[in-house]
This record gives structure tokens, sequence and C-alpha cells, in this order.
């Protein structure tokens, strides 16, 4: 009996220090606002100092806000009207079948093999998954809500990847914009580059390990000595892709141990097997990502995207359009026929159009 009592003792004693070590040491557990998120968790001091992940407003007794706003509703099992098209209904293929130049109007990206809706009177299309993005969604780049905009017009820099889209956005009330692929990214983020361990936002600046470039939004891997680091642009590249240089769809190859050389078969020059890059299973080709996707990814062909955080084209129409026909336009900077899937024309200033294949090229005829 005394044993018991004694056990019993240690173990209340045991639970007693544990909570002064966690609240000491590690930090504190109440209801608060973390990343703009009403949350019950142990929450570390460090993390709590930071504006971007607290913005200081206690949600004890305060009702929960109502995170998914529902972007549809459904007629059937397969066909919903969704307020962004709300004249027609969509209906859900789940065919499997690739048709070239089919692509997303929320994302701008291809349609692929992913299910997809489809407007049963026109030809607007939106992948599944964006097709359930909800009107207001919360993210951890920024502690306030961001509300989904229809079209960015005529266009906005992605706050997270910093890639410019013209498609359907998110907004906050501080301004950030962040496009579709970006806003669906949430904790913990897995990644197939990084299969040991999951990848949070726990800091926002870093240097990514791919491509070594510093970004202001990055996810990092938290096991001790890891060090693994992915900015946006690197971690949301897609798994797979097509390109009019390989009759096959291409892969993303996140580097190879080799001694030998690799060559691009877009742009013809050396391609580093040790970075990442795209290739072919069944052909062998190594290819650049940036020749695969180009600087204009995230840009709907075809419509005015002047404003893309560069003044120096201001007084001028830009359009992005895809590098589709037989005789492809000669970029005005670098002279050479680009294979990129989209280039940027540019109207205007009583000059005849021009065409640039990159934001580099285009920066260095009217800047430098």
């Amino acid at each position: 009996m005394i044993i018991a009592f004694l056990v019993l003792l240690f173990l209340v004693w045991c639970k007693q220090y544990a909570e002064f070590v966690v609240k000491k040491w590690i930090g504190v557990a109440e209801d608060i606002r973390v990343r703009g998120v009403p949350t019950l968790r142990f929450i570390p001091n460090a993390l709590l100092a930071r504006k971007d992940v607290w913005d200081g407003k206690e949600m004890k007794d305060e009702p929960e806000e109502d995170e998914d706003i529902e972007p549809f509703k459904v007629i059937d099992e397969n066909t919903i009207l969704h307020f962004i098209h709300e004249h027609h209904p969509l209906r859900l293929d789940k065919s499997d079948i690739f048709i070239e130049e089919r692509y997303c109007k929320a994302c701008v990206y291809p349609i692929y093999h992913h299910s997809f809706y489809s407007c049963m009177d026109c030809n607007f299309m939106l992948h599944e998954s964006c097709a359930n993005m909800p009107k207001r969604k919360r993210h951890m780049v920024c502690n306030k809500p961001f509300i989904l905009e229809q079209y960015s017009f005529p266009s906005h820099m992605c706050e997270a990847c910093r890639v410019p889209y013209n498609g359907f956005g998110y907004k906050s009330d501080s301004s950030k914009r962040l496009d579709f692929r970006c806003v669906s990214v949430s904790e913990p983020f897995f990644h197939q580059s990084h299969p040991e361990h999951p990848l949070f936002y726990t800091s926002p600046r870093g240097v990514c390990s791919v491509c070594h470039k510093d970004a202001s939004h990055v996810l990092r891997c938290v096991e001790n000595d890891c060090g693994y680091i992915l900015d946006f642009k690197c971690a949301l590249l897609p798994y797979e892709v097509k390109h009019r240089v390989d009759d096959h769809f291409l892969s993303l190859c996140y580097g190879e141990d080799v001694s030998g050389k690799y060559w691009c078969d877009i742009c013809e020059k050396e391609t580093d097997p040790q970075t990442w890059f795209y290739t072919c299973k069944d052909c062998g080709v190594t290819l650049h990502i940036d020749c695969v996707l180009g600087d204009f990814r995230g840009l709907e062909s075809g419509r005015n995207v002047t404003n893309t955080g560069m003044p120096y084209l201001q007084g001028v129409s830009s359009w992005a359009v895809r590098n589709n026909s037989m005789s492809r336009p000669i970029c005005n900077r670098c002279k050479s026929r680009c294979l990129v899937p989209k280039i940027l024309e540019v109207i205007g200033r009583g000059r005849p159009d021009k065409y640039y294949c990159s934001f580099n090229c285009l920066h260095n005829k009217y800047v430098v």
C-alpha cells in the first residue's frame, strides 16, 4: 500500500516537473492565433516573437473562423457549379487522356493526367484540386487571411515563389499575393527529393539547397544536422511535364552522382548532372529546368501582363504567347529561336512587335 502511494506521488511530481520545463524552455500552450490560425499546441517562444507567425491576438473563448468556404455547389456526383464560372456547370473528367494545349484557368498550368472539371458549354477548365480551393484561406507566409481573386489583372508577382502569374490567386489584407500553387502548400510539406523527413516553414528567409539562391520564403527540414532547404519555386516544380523537344513525358530528376557530361537538348549547353534537371526515361535526354518551363510559366497566353514588377515596361503592352508555331520568333535580345513554351511579346512605343524568351533578355534589353 505504501509502495503504491509512493509510486503515485512520484508520477504526480513527474507530471508537474514536465509541465514546468515545457512552459519555461519550450513555449506556451494556450489558445492563440499562430499564422492567423487558432490552435492549441506548444509553440516555441522564438516563433511567437515573429510577427509573421503570431499577430499577438489571443483567441481564447473566441469562435474559430470559417476557414474553408465552399467554392462551388454540387449538382450531382460529377457536376458542380463553381462561383468563378457560375453561368455554366462543370463536369468532372477522370479519363486520364492527355490533349495538347489543354490547361487550367486557375493555375494556368497544363492538364496532363490529372482529374479536372470542364465546362459543358465552353472551353473553361479547372484541375480538380484547383476547383476545390476555398474562397478564403490561411497561409504560413502571412498571419492575415487570403481571399481568392478570380483574375490577377494584368499580372502580379507571387509573394512565395516570386514567379509572375495572371491566373487566379489569393490576396491578403497586407496586399501580399499568392498564386494557386503556392497557396496550396501546407505543413508538414513532403517532397520526393527529401523523402526521409517532412519540411516546415520555421523561419522565412534562407538559401535554397537546390538552386543555391537566397529566398524570402523557404521550407526547412527540422531534423538535427540536416539543413535541407527548399524555396517555394523549387519545391513546386512539376514532377512531370511535356515539351515539344520529346514525344514522351519528362520527369524531374534530383541529380545523379556521375562523372560524365550531360548536355541539354534544348539550348545545347552543358547540364550539371548533380543538379536538378528534367529527363526522359525512354530516350535519356537531359534538359535544363528553365529551358523546359521558361520564365513565363505562370502567365496565361493572350492576356496583358505588363505589370510584372518592371517599371521600365510602362508605356508598352506585353503579352505571353505560346511558342508553338513552326517558325518560332527570334528573341530581340539573345537573337535565338528559343524553345521555351511561352515567350513575351512587347508592343508599343511606336516600334515593331518584339519578342523575348526570358526575363533576363527583357531586363538586359530595356535596362542594361
